[in-house]
């Protein structure tokens, strides 16, 4: 029997040396294969073609794949253990992460700082140099805990049971070290000056980054235990680093609704604002901000994954090859594909787009039903099915619910925001006119602000310190109340109103 099995990778022309027996699970994720369902062999998001090479079907491949599939060669990459060697068809993923270089007011510091943006999805970092303000490198990837579930709450399914948390916070601790060591080695013999390290990111990731259990979020109330701010020396957390920088993660706000949100409130200045402004942040989780400097109310929703191309059939990140702009021109939907490569799926701004058109065209009734057929085509081969329209249906309704409900908690109205910050990288490149018209987004457009990555943004205040006026996170904090949607008698009843298409 061979010692060594080639795994030959196309279109990428990679070739990985395995051992008999290793599962694809282990090595593909590093190749830009995705698990969205933690490798559970419950959909179909991380399926390859088998070009060549004996791979047979189980039972998880049966079940998610139809047969003209199974008999083409396709199989679920999560179930294979290479026995033989491999040629297998995958598409390369390469996701464009949004980054920050929006220049701020700062007081010089003496040596490097690094911020952290730390996503369910992916990661950031910036190396700053404090006496400038000068980012002097970045690196982005993507979460490696991602194979063990694409949302956060299959994160937290995991997380929670057996040696799952260790797992994963083994998993994100190594990662980080690594993109800080990374960081480093664009500023030879400059690494003892790193000063500090600021890590945001919502509340699962600051617990498990930081080594808390993540069994309270896995079931109503949906409180964390400990949300407080955690500080640790480098080298506890297994990063060798001259200088012994400290790394802190930065306090979360409540419930889903983690630093990465304060870091935002820190980088649109909503706890300074006069006017009623809202703040809105829309990856694998939704989180919704509104108020201004005398008072401000939080909350998530669990509506990203639809945004991010996850339980669409034909869903798939912001990368090479996914529709990402639909536009109506003379009563036809005309896609713009990333990379100008052939369409092999839609992330979300081409999904809020293609339904935006649909409904204008009326090829999708307002109560979301299709009137063209069981699928709506797109661009060949890429569809969308009943069950893709239910999940948009499902994320809008939840995120218009939710800024509903905050306004009224308020005692104002929608018409009374004067501006919102729309966050991330969906927020940064969804059409405003699209979202209003699907009724995401149910402002004036010209009220809605892309916003950038606040999350890295805010990070790299806390590392001048712009964060301690005014008393600090104490202060902020206190002015932040968290408001939990499923507590609320109207959501239930707004939410299903809001799952409807506008007419």
């Amino acid at each position: 029997m061979k010692t060594s099995l080639q795994v030959e990778l196309r279109p990428l022309g990679n070739t990985l040396q395995v051992e008999p027996g290793t599962s694809l699970q282990d090595v593909l994720f590093d190749q830009g294969v995705e698990f969205p369902c933690g490798g559970r062999g419950r959909c179909k998001g991380c399926r390859v073609k088998v070009l060549s090479g004996h791979v047979p079907v189980t039972a998880e491949d049966q079940r998610a794949l139809d047969p003209a599939e199974l008999a083409s060669g396709w199989r679920l990459a999560c179930r294979i253990n290479a026995q033989t060697d491999l040629r297998l068809e995958l598409a390369q993923w390469e996701a464009a992460i949004l980054t920050d270089h929006t220049a701020f007011p700062f007081t010089p510091q003496p040596g490097l700082g690094i911020a952290i943006d730390l996503g369910t999805t992916t990661l950031v970092g910036q190396l700053m140099e404090l006496t400038t303000g000068q980012v002097l490198a970045v690196r982005t990837a993507l979460n490696a805990q991602a194979r063990h579930g694409a949302d956060i709450m299959s994160r937290v399914d995991f997380g929670a049971h057996g040696e799952g948390r260790e797992t994963l916070t083994r998993l994100i601790r190594g990662q980080l070290g690594r993109l800080v060591a990374g960081l480093l080695e664009a500023t030879p013999g400059r690494a003892p000056d790193l000063r500090s390290v600021v890590v945001v990111g919502n509340t699962v990731m600051h617990h498990l980054f930081c080594g808390i259990s993540v069994e309270p979020l896995a079931h109503t109330p949906f409180e964390p235990v400990n949300d407080g701010p955690q500080l640790f020396a480098a080298d506890a957390l297994g990063w060798e680093l001259p200088g012994k920088p400290t790394v802190r993660f930065l306090p979360c706000l409540g419930g889903f609704v983690g630093s990465d949100i304060l870091a935002g409130i820190l980088a649109t200045r909503l706890h300074e604002s006069d006017a009623l402004v809202a703040l809105m942040d829309l990856g694998t989780n939704g989180e919704i901000v509104l108020g201004n400097r005398d008072r401000l109310l939080c909350a998530s929703t669990a509506a990203g994954p639809a945004f991010e191309g996850a339980r669409i059939s034909m869903g798939m990140r912001a990368a090479t090859g996914a529709i990402s702009e639909v536009a109506l021109r003379q009563g036809r939907l005309l896609s713009h594909v990333i990379g100008g490569a052939e369409p092999r799926g839609i992330c979300g701004s081409g999904l809020v787009d293609a339904v935006a058109g649909a409904l204008e065209m009326g090829l999708i009734q307002p109560g979301g039903r299709l009137a063209s057929g069981p699928s709506l085509e797109v661009a060949p081969p890429v569809c969308l099915t009943q069950s893709d329209i239910r999940e948009l249906q499902l994320a809008k309704g939840a995120i218009a619910a939710g800024l509903r409900i905050l306004a009224h908690r308020w005692g104002a109205t929608l018409e009374d925001i004067s501006q919102l910050h729309l966050a991330g990288a969906f927020g940064n490149y969804i059409n405003r006119l699209s979202a209003r018209r699907i009724g995401l987004l149910e402002i004036s457009p010209e009220k809605v602000e892309p916003a950038g990555n606040t999350a890295l943004r805010g990070a790299k205040l806390a590392l001048f310190g712009l964060h301690d006026h005014d008393g600090g996170y104490a202060a902020l904090r206190r002015k932040v109340s968290h408001v939990p949607l499923s507590e609320d008698a109207r959501f239930q009843e707004i939410y299903v109103e809001k799952m409807r298409f506008p007419s």
